[in-house]
């Protein structure tokens, strides 16, 4: 049986009074309590929110032209603060792109509907191997949408020849001997900055130990005076810049800003490991025009679609369909599609259920 205080939940962020016909039910009985959408419906304009850079601006036009709506797209710098955007309800917006395990906290929390199969039939085209994931069991909340990696960028130019490690962030000596004081940037993003000071410790970035927890805590508190922001939006704007040296962020922004840059750059993994993410399409159960976002969610998946996202983006996608029209340089990137050894030291990030909080909370003290 569900949750029924959760589904009580959804529908008082929906406006409904009678919840009689939602109790014990099946993921159908759930479906069916939310406006009904056929292939292709839409019902007024679409407010997205996304993270930044992560939509090619052409598909949206593309979008707009092809079913007569407008897109109005928000952007968020962590899985946190969309969360609390849209948390109460109320905020606007119909479609959102969690992480893997904020995916797990939404359902939870009952905030997203199910995914209506039969308006989003390019589901079809999602790899197996991204269609059945731990977070959303049979995706039945959501379709996957992009994956990458969380690691380390640099500029070559100004260091040289650096190690592969979370300590460029995180050690003063390095920081020393590589001129980084002041020069770098850490994601505005609590799982992710501590996550990686738990990896650069030798612990899981999920661990829920105290002490653990208390000691990357440390180690970031310790970094605080030689980092120059905590930034999810411009870290690697500000490294082609030459505003900061090293920072902290995702494989494709990385790739995307440093083809700009007139000097050397790398990003990688470090050899401690690292954090592999998937973020799939979903719609809020209080979604205002949860057709059109269904009509874009398929739109999205459609092969030739897929392929545009991942080329323009640099993410790798979880469309198996699009392959075949993916850039061949960028299915040869090993940056945006790892290898298999570098694949063994990555870690999803997973719902920590009550532990969450302490993540925002070790990173907040550190920050001072």
């Amino acid at each position: 049986m569900k949750d029924m205080r959760k589904w009580m939940r959804a529908f008082a962020l929906l406006g409904v009074i009678s919840i009689v016909a939602v109790g014990c039910g099946s993921d159908e009985d759930e479906a069916s309590a939310f406006k009904q959408c056929a292939f292709g419906e839409t019902d007024g304009d679409l407010a997205f929110f996304n993270w930044s850079e992560y939509m090619d601006p052409d598909l949206i036009t593309a979008f707009q032209d092809e079913f007569g709506v407008s897109v109005i797209e928000d952007f968020y710098p962590s899985n946190e603060e969309m969360f609390a955007k849209v948390e109460h309800g109320g905020s606007g917006y119909d479609m959102i792109i969690p992480s893997d395990y904020m995916i797990s906290i939404l359902i939870s929390e009952a905030m997203i509907q199910p995914v209506q199969v039969a308006a989003v039939p390019n589901r079809s085209n999602i790899s197996d191997k991204f269609s059945d994931p731990p977070f959303d069991p049979g995706s039945a909340y959501t379709s996957a949408y992009q994956w990458g990696t969380t690691g380390v960028g640099v500029d070559l130019g100004v260091t040289g020849d650096v190690p592969q490690t979370w300590g460029l962030l995180f050690d003063a000596d390095l920081a020393e001997e590589y001129g980084l004081d002041g020069a770098i940037t850490l994601l505005d993003d609590p799982r992710e900055t501590v996550g990686a000071a738990l990896k650069y410790l030798g612990y899981s970035l999920n661990s829920t130990s105290a002490d653990e927890l208390a000691e990357a805590e440390a180690v970031i508190a310790d970094a605080v005076s030689r980092v120059a922001a905590f930034d999810s939006d411009q870290y690697s704007e500000l490294i082609v810049s030459g505003e900061t040296i090293v920072g902290h962020g995702y494989s494709g922004n990385f790739l995307w800003d440093f083809e700009e840059g007139e000097s050397e750059y790398t990003y990688f993994v470090p050899d401690e490991g690292g954090t592999i993410w998937v973020d799939g399409m979903a719609v809020l159960v209080d979604a205002p025009h949860p057709c059109t976002a269904f009509a874009f969610m398929n739109f999205l998946l459609d092969a030739h679609n897929g392929a545009q996202l991942t080329n323009f983006n640099w993410y790798a996608s979880p469309n198996g369909a699009a392959e075949e029209f993916i850039d061949q340089e960028v299915l040869d990137n090993q940056i945006i599609y790892p290898s298999a050894e570098t694949m063994k030291r990555l870690e999803f990030i997973e719902d920590t259920g009550d532990f969450e909080i302490q993540f925002t909370d070790a990173l907040t003290r550190a920050r001072g």
